[in-house]
């Protein structure tokens, strides 16, 4: 697995919420625009958070009938052993395979063994529990809404492709998210979105600078939106080598 980003690094795209962090990427075209990022189903538990970054720790989950030997809790431990696998600090990403989902994936101890192990966050395809314990550890949750009851929570596999949102996270991916969503960063470009951020912020000023004029005209905003539009396009343009 590559290399993560530094420390530094990782402190830079956290300056940036996910939306931008899109309009960063979508400039290289190295995947089509409607692809990367996780769908409506998977919101922000706590959208007062900053920014959350790190790379996916993939597991599968299930707890609609007892695991068939074992542990229920077992597999954490093997969760945090495979944190060494992963290339920078994990974010802890859970698919849960019942149709529907039976209980919560996660709650306090999980989340607080997960962060004080260095973890940045978690996101499941299911529900959370523990949610007011949880905010107050400051641990960033996305789920697809709360369930009070843990069943018979088992994890299944660790650190294979699964998926959430409707789209496949593979260990190690790079990831994003806010209250906006959650999306992936493409690892060969990570080094180099917070500076286009600032380039598309910067351009983006263009137009908000105009509308908090005085006085504003429909002629005045098509320059602005333009000369924005224009910015942008160069932009993508350098980044593509075109």
């Amino acid at each position: 697995m590559p290399a993560g980003l530094s420390p530094e690094q990782l402190a830079e795209l956290r300056q940036f919420d996910s939306p931008t962090v899109c309009n960063a990427v979508e400039l290289w075209n190295l995947r089509p625009r409607n692809t990367g990022y996780l769908n409506e189903t998977i919101k922000a538990c706590f959208p007062a958070f900053p920014p959350m970054v790190g790379y996916a720790l993939t597991s599968t989950f299930r707890s609609m009938a007892p695991p068939r030997g074992g542990d229920v809790y077992g597999s954490i431990g093997a969760q945090l052993d495979a944190m060494s696998e992963i290339p920078g600090p994990p974010v802890i990403v859970f698919q849960d395979l019942d149709e529907p989902c039976a209980s919560a994936t996660f709650g306090e101890v999980m989340c607080t063994t997960y962060k004080r192990f260095g973890a940045q966050g978690l996101i499941t395809s299911g529900a959370g529990r523990d949610l007011a314990q949880v905010d107050g550890l400051n641990f960033p949750a996305f789920t697809n809404g709360a369930i009070a009851a843990h069943g018979y929570c088992h994890i299944i596999s660790i650190n294979v492709p699964i998926t959430v949102g409707g789209i496949i996270i593979y260990p190690g991916d790079l990831l994003h998210g806010d209250l906006n969503g959650v999306t992936t960063v493409p690892t060969e470009i990570a080094s180099e979105v917070p500076d286009v951020c600032r380039e598309i912020a910067r351009a983006e000023a263009i137009i908000l600078d105009y509308l908090k004029e005085s006085a504003v005209t429909v002629a005045g905003f098509n320059a602005a939106r333009k000369e924005c539009g224009d910015a942008i396009n160069k932009l993508g343009k350098k980044l593509r080598g075109e």
